[in-house]
């Protein structure tokens, strides 16, 4: 029906997941756009990548993020429980900004892929004082609180476990990598 009853909201909690979803989409598509632009800044530089292997499971895996979160709430019709969805929101907000950071502390050295000119300087401003790789921790905490927006635990659980395994062979391709940098 057209009309709302008291409490009820003309456009479904589901309605507003599903835009919430395309917009996390959204920002990884301009992190793409980021990621290839310092990639050929590396390239011109005499940048060296590392880890091809687990690079397509790590699309693939947050592609399935996105497609399962949506998946899951529509088709097992997931409540939006507010205390849950605020709370994870408030997460995924956080893990933007905190990717974000790491984006702009890392400038042209930042990237999707794992990229390092030989002799640069390892950064260790911003988030890199207090953790040796920030954006994970952004990865994970969004890689669970997303789907737990709308209450996708099943996605969330099945991403969490799927992506320790990714992030594994990344850390180790990335700490190797990392030897090829200068210390700061």
């Amino acid at each position: 029906s057209s009309c709302c009853c008291a409490g009820e909201h003309p456009m479904s909690s589901q309605v507003w997941f599903t835009l919430l979803v395309a917009a996390v989409g959204v920002e990884r598509l301009a992190e793409m756009v980021v990621a290839k632009r310092n990639a050929a800044w590396s390239f011109a530089r005499g940048g060296i990548e590392t880890g091809r292997g687990h690079w397509p499971w790590m699309v693939l895996l947050h592609i399935g993020l996105l497609i399962a979160c949506l998946v899951e709430v529509w088709v097992a019709d997931r409540p939006f429980i507010p205390v849950l969805g605020w709370t994870m929101l408030a997460l995924v907000i956080a893990s933007q900004a905190l990717r974000w950071w790491c984006i702009r502390t890392l400038g042209p050295q930042w990237n999707a892929r794992v990229i390092v000119v030989p002799g640069s300087r390892r950064v260790t401003t911003g988030p890199y004082r207090w953790f040796s790789h920030p954006n994970y921790v952004a990865v994970v905490v969004e890689g669970f609180a997303l789907p737990l927006v709308h209450t996708a635990w099943v996605t969330a659980l099945v991403f969490t476990v799927l992506n320790a395994a990714v992030l594994t062979a990344r850390l180790r391709a990335e700490s190797e990598a990392l030897r090829l940098l200068a210390d700061a």
